[in-house]
């Protein structure tokens, strides 16, 4: 198990692999629709094949365990980073209404400057991971860890939730000893609150499933309440992105608006999509290359977002640098999310990237405690008194 989580296509191969498996088990597709995900499979497979011939490999985990952030100016940088977040998480709780409390309908309503502290807020999702890195006090750690978790649902934003809990989880697993079996029981609890709260979430904020018509299958039916939930969320960016490439739809204005900062919206709901149900308007995160540039679009995005991941998992075997372990986290959970919307090619995404690529360069220009002293320098024989011993 050690040796998969250490290949890079067990982030994305695998995770398509696993969205198109549970497609095909969710819906009665017909055969046209079918097209979509074996292109999808196809290039999943693919990429599983070239990684594991390549040997790109994520460090031993030895490597993780050792490193001690607590203390170096690289982790200065990042509790600072962390206390910024935690101001704009405060500030989006107490400028708008709480979506949990006051209309859980009403969670993506970003008027009134709402928009621009979400985009420093949405990035609640790393203070656990600064916190269990970085934090020398308990009660820091334990605060970080708390609001990593808890804003998410006050907002309820179950992406930003997915988030928390993939990265605290992987932070968990990748500093294990390795002499000990990896933690199951924590990791399979992680994953039942997080599925749980993940229901409970999307039965607040969109209320029962039965309005939905879409060609559901037996399987899907015979479920509880919150599995559905969790088959939709898993199921609907493949499903769509098979029915748009069967019917042939093209527009690029989607992609643009996701690529140019201010050019246009990128919200899919009400739009000129074809979508089967308008209310379930996801679509992986190849969707807009598709609808820019067809099948050959949407191919060529996979592979740059296989590109991406490889560049973040070299990027550690330098020792393991802390801004580059936070780079992974996020790359690593995008391309796990990406069968199911667009979050790794958005200026939200790059917008982290480049704060990891950044705070390095600020934290070599900080003084560093922990540099051993410098030696004073000798003086110049020429300058060195010579004892006078007298003549005889």
């Amino acid at each position: 198990m050690k040796r998969l989580l250490r290949l890079p296509s067990t982030w994305l191969g695998l995770p398509i692999l696993f969205a198109c498996g549970l497609t095909w088990l969710t819906y009665d597709l017909s055969a046209d629709y079918l097209q979509g995900l074996l292109l999808l499979t196809v290039l999943a497979a693919a990429i599983i094949l070239f990684d594991v011939q390549a040997g790109v490999r994520l460090p031993e985990f030895a490597q993780f365990r050792a490193r001690r952030y607590a203390g170096t100016r690289e982790a200065f940088l990042a509790l600072a980073l962390a206390w910024l977040i935690v101001l704009f998480c405060v500030l989006d709780l107490a400028l708008f209404p709480i979506p949990l409390f006051d209309k859980p309908s009403a969670y993506a309503v970003m008027e009134g400057g709402r928009a621009h502290i979400r985009h420093v807020s949405d990035m609640c999702w790393v203070l656990p991971p600064i916190g269990l890195l970085c934090a020398r006090s308990r009660r820091l750690r334990s605060a970080l860890i708390a609001i990593g978790f808890v804003f998410p649902v006050l907002v309820i934003d179950r992406n930003r939730l997915f988030a928390t809990f993939f990265s605290f989880a992987l932070v968990l697993v990748l500093r294990r000893d390795g002499a000990l079996p990896l933690p199951w029981k924590t990791l399979l609890a992680l994953a039942f609150a997080g599925g749980s709260i993940f229901s409970i979430l999307g039965i607040l904020r969109s209320g029962p499933l039965e309005y939905i018509t879409l060609p559901f299958s037996a399987t899907y039916h015979a479920a509880p309440q919150g599995i559905k939930w969790l088959l939709l969320y898993a199921s609907a960016g493949p499903y769509n992105f098979s029915a748009i490439l069967a019917k042939g739809y093209l527009n690029p204005d989607f992609l643009i608006n996701q690529l140019v900062p201010l050019h246009g919206s990128v919200v899919t709901a009400g739009t000129s999509i074809p979508l089967d149900a308008s209310n379930i308007n996801v679509g992986t995160e190849f969707l807009p290359f598709l609808m820019a540039f067809g099948p050959v679009g949407a191919a060529l995005a996979v592979l740059a977002l296989y590109a991406m991941l490889l560049w973040s998992v070299q990027r550690l075997r330098q020792a393991v640098p802390l801004f580059s372990l936070l780079m992974f986290l996020r790359v690593s959970y995008v391309c796990v999310m990406s069968p199911f919307a667009p979050q790794a090619f958005t200026w939200t995404n790059f917008g982290f990237i480049g704060i990891c690529l950044l705070l390095p360069v600020m934290a070599n220009w900080l003084p560093n405690r922990k540099a051993p002293a410098a030696a004073p320098a000798p003086s110049s024989p020429s300058l060195q008194r010579v004892p006078d011993h007298g003549t005889r």
